[in-house]
């Protein structure tokens, strides 16, 4: 069975951090690049980031760039998101997601989703 299991979301004031993981299972993990994805109140799902898990390549939405760092533990299959500097408008869910190849530069179907972990930004 396939799983994606997210962890780490939670209340942080505005400047805070805190980090994500999503631990996977399933399927062959070096096979895939990962990533997550938010969707705040009212607005459609949006990229965030992805690592490839194969060879490292990152990638990151110009909204977060510089204050969100992406990185894998292939031998735990396991994605993490550090978040930094966060700001009200973080706030959102926070989809982990799988395919075969990172999102950002070419369409790649998305085959794998979590359930999402909230993370609420106070000012």
């Amino acid at each position: 069975e396939v799983q994606l299991v997210e962890s780490g979301g939670g209340l942080v004031q505005a400047g805070g951090s805190l980090r994500l993981s999503c631990a996977a299972s399933g399927f062959r993990f070096d096979d895939y690049a990962l990533g997550w994805f938010r969707q705040a109140p009212g607005k459609e799902r949006e990229e965030v980031s992805c690592i490839s898990t194969g060879d490292g390549s990152t990638y990151y939405a110009d909204s977060v760039k510089g204050r969100f760092t992406i990185s894998s533990d292939n031998a735990k299959n396991t994605v993490y998101l550090q978040m930094n500097s966060l700001k009200p408008e973080d706030t959102a869910v926070y989809y982990c997601a799988a395919a075969s190849g990172c999102w950002f530069e070419y369409y790649y179907r998305i085959e794998y989703w979590g359930e999402g972990a909230l993370v609420t930004v106070s000012s």
